[in-house]
């Protein structure tokens, strides 16, 4: 029988296809911050989870005593108040100055410093500087961040993330329906922890969740049971800290 050598040549590059083909590899992006602080480097690895979709975020440390030290890195948005979608007077959407009380309120209430307008929230008049902010990750990413100055020998890095239209069983989109700022949050935000021991440092550190925030931003408190949280416990899949002393 007469074989088609032009079918010998297609079989030959599908099977060289299929065994060359490598397995997909997720993409990470690679964000650095407060380039010119002094203290240590402070390295977040983030792995989305299945329910990833745009979030914002803060990281920053405090002292064993609560008391609030330094943002290293947040959102943009958060943290100048102007949101890329924030005003659709033109009749598409533009950036625009839109308060944001309910997106990360335990580094808001922790960090301290209200606002012109009275809420603990950067504002455009009010907002973190350059050095601390970034563009909104759209998926993994490895963050690169500074102390501005030596930080205490023991001390945590905490990470709080939120995520809108993520409404569950508990956190309806009617459970507040005179609270507008619920709206905005739907399951609240979600904080995570870290102590740190810089005279025993780790080769890297598990971020941890600890509770959730305030559902509309009203207070900084720090609510502990979690049996209410579903899908935003899977905006983040894995979180690990890396400290890198400087010379």
């Amino acid at each position: 029988m007469k074989i088609n050598p032009g079918i010998i040549l297609t079989l030959l590059l599908l099977s060289g296809c299929q065994t060359s083909r490598l397995p997909e590899q997720p993409e990470k992006s690679n964000i650095q911050a407060n380039i010119h602080g002094k203290g240590p480097e402070v390295v977040l690895e983030f792995t989305k989870g299945k329910e990833h979709n745009h979030p914002s975020f803060v990281l920053w440390a405090e002292d064993m005593n609560g008391k609030y030290l330094q943002t290293l890195f947040i959102t943009v948005s958060i943290g100048t108040g102007v949101f890329e979608h924030g005003d659709p007077s033109t009749g598409k959407w533009m950036p625009g100055e839109i308060p944001r009380p309910a997106a990360l309120p335990y580094w808001a209430h922790h960090r301290g410093i209200k606002n012109e307008n009275g809420l603990y929230i950067p504002s455009p008049k009010n907002p973190v500087p350059d050095a601390y902010t970034g563009a909104t990750p759209r998926g993994n990413f490895e963050l690169t961040t500074r102390f501005d100055e030596e930080p205490p020998s023991r001390f945590r890095i905490l990470f709080e993330i939120n995520q809108t239209w993520d409404w569950n069983e508990y956190w309806t989109n009617n459970k507040y329906p005179d609270d507008d700022e619920y709206k905005t949050s739907c399951q609240p935000a979600l904080v995570y922890a870290a102590t740190i021991d810089l005279d025993n440092l780790q080769d890297s550190y598990p971020l941890q969740v600890i509770g959730y925030s305030h559902y509309s931003g009203k207070t900084g408190e720090l609510f502990t049971d979690l049996s209410t949280i579903t899908t935003a416990l899977e905006i983040a899949d894995k979180l690990t800290i890396k400290l890198i002393r400087s010379n």
